[in-house]
């Protein structure tokens, strides 16, 4: 039983370093935008494209960023979930 236990574990910390690992890429304003998050909810880069934005309108830029941002969480979610689901299941026998 321990040994399941322990290969449970590092199952699930492989995972979570693969999830490090994994970028998704979103953009918004016809990617005037471009916002790249680790599917471990972590903002890796934002690109903005200075030829598509408007600097007299700022708030459509911050439109953008918002959508792109708020987008790629969401995407970043679902690839978490997708990944850890199959590890999920073992979880109960260990007492957590």
């Amino acid at each position: 039983m321990a040994f399941d236990q322990m290969k449970m574990l590092n199952d699930l910390r492989k995972a979570q370093k693969d999830l490090a690992k994994e970028i998704i890429e979103v953009e918004a304003g016809d990617g005037a935008v471009v916002v790249q998050i680790t599917a471990e909810m972590k903002i890796k880069s934002v690109k903005i494209n200075p030829a598509m934005v408007d600097l007299e309108d700022i708030e459509e830029l911050e439109h953008w960023v918002e959508i792109a941002v708020r987008d790629g969480l969401a995407k970043a979610q679902e690839v978490a979930a997708e990944k850890m689901k199959p590890l999920m299941g073992g979880l109960g026998n260990l007492g957590l």
